[in-house]
C-alpha cells in the first residue's frame, strides 16, 4: 500500500488528518473543560498535540497505535481544540497537571507520552514533576531554551498549517472567536518556556527518545541532539524526509519511529 505524503500540508489544510474514533469525555479542572479522548486497551500512550492545533492532528497515529496492542490517550489542551480556557497564561506545567487529571480520571497510574512541539514540552514537565507516573517521553520538535530555535520564517507548509488549525479552531472551541487571543497567548509563553538548565534535564529520570526532523523548520538540529546527550540514557532520531509537522506529513515515518520507542520501554 502506497504511504501517505503531504509534505506541503495541502491535503491536511483542504481536509485534515482522518477522523478520530467516536467518544469524548471532559475533565472539569480548575475552571477550564479539558477535552479527551481513551480508546483501546494495554499499555497507556497520551498523545499531546502541537501548539493551536488539537488532538485531532493524531489521527493518522491513533489506528496505528491502537493496532499495535496499546490504549491511547489524546487530550485538546487547555484553550485549544474543544478545551475551553480561562484567560489565564498558559504554562507547560499547567498543561503537564491537567494531563495527570486526565489519567487520574480514567485510572491510569502509569503512560508513555508521545508528544508534538508544545505536547512534547509538556511531556518533559510531566517527567521532571511526577516520574513514577510517566514510562518515557517521545520528544519531537521542541526546544528546552531560548538557543533551541530558529528565527521565525514564514512558509506555505505553515501557512497550510495555519489554515488548518484556524478552521479547526472555528468549528470545535467553545469560545470559536478567540483563536487570535490564545495565539498570542501561547507565543507569550514559547518566548520565555521552557528554560531548563544542562542540570534540569541531567535529572530527568524517565526513557526519553529525541525524534528530530530532517527539514525542522522552527527546531535547531545541534539543539535537539544536546538534549539527547544531557538527558541519561535519551535516545536520538532521525526523521528523514519530514519537517516540523511529521505526524501529518509522512505518518509512516513517524509512527514507525513511536512504535520503536513504545517497544523498547521497560515492561508496564
Amino acid at each position: 500500500m502506497t504511504e501517505w505524503i503531504d509534505d506541503q500540508l495541502e491535503s491536511f489544510a483542504a481536509d485534515g488528518p482522518p477522523p478520530l474514533p467516536a467518544g469524548e469525555t471532559y475533565l472539569e479542572r480548575d475552571g477550564v473543560r479539558i477535552w479527551f479522548g481513551s480508546w483501546g486497551k494495554g499499555p497507556a500512550v497520551l498523545l499531546l498535540h502541537g501548539g493551536m492545533g488539537n488532538a485531532g492532528n493524531f489521527g493518522h497515529q491513533v489506528p496505528a497505535l491502537l493496532a499495535a496492542g496499546y490504549r491511547v490517550i489524546a487530550i485538546d489542551s487547555r484553550g485549544q481544540g474543544r478545551s475551553s480556557w480561562d484567560g489565564r497564561p498558559f504554562s507547560y506545567e499547567q498543561f503537564a497537571e491537567d494531563a495527570f487529571e486526565v489519567m487520574d480520571q480514567l485510572g491510569v497510574a502509569r503512560a508513555a507520552v508521545v508528544g508534538w512541539s508544545d505536547g512534547a514540552c509538556t511531556g518533559l514537565a510531566m517527567a521532571k514533576a511526577r516520574p513514577e507516573r510517566v514510562r518515557g517521553v517521545f520528544y519531537f520538535a521542541c526546544n528546552v531554551d531560548e538557543t533551541g530555535t530558529y528565527p521565525f520564517e514564514m512558509t506555505p507548509t505553515i501557512g497550510n498549517c495555519l489554515t488548518r488549525h484556524t478552521k479547526d479552531y472555528a468549528a470545535l472551541s467553545p469560545a470559536p472567536d478567540g483563536f487570535d487571543a490564545m495565539g498570542q497567548a501561547l507565543q507569550v509563553m514559547q518566548g520565555s518556556l521552557p528554560n531548563y538548565s544542562a542540570a534540569d534535564l541531567a535529572s530527568i529520570d524517565v526513557s526519553v527518545t529525541v525524534a528530530q526532523a530532517e527539514r525542522d523548520e522552527f527546531i535547531r538540529p545541534e539543539h535537539a541532539r544536546y538534549i539527547a546527550n544531557t538527558v541519561p540514557g535519551a535516545q536520538f532520531v532521525d526523521l528523514l524526509g519530514v519537517s516540523h509537522f511529521a505526524p501529518v506529513q509522512r505518518p509512516a515515518v513517524f509512527n514507525r519511529a513511536v512504535l520503536a520507542f513504545l517497544e523498547g520501554l521497560p515492561a508496564v
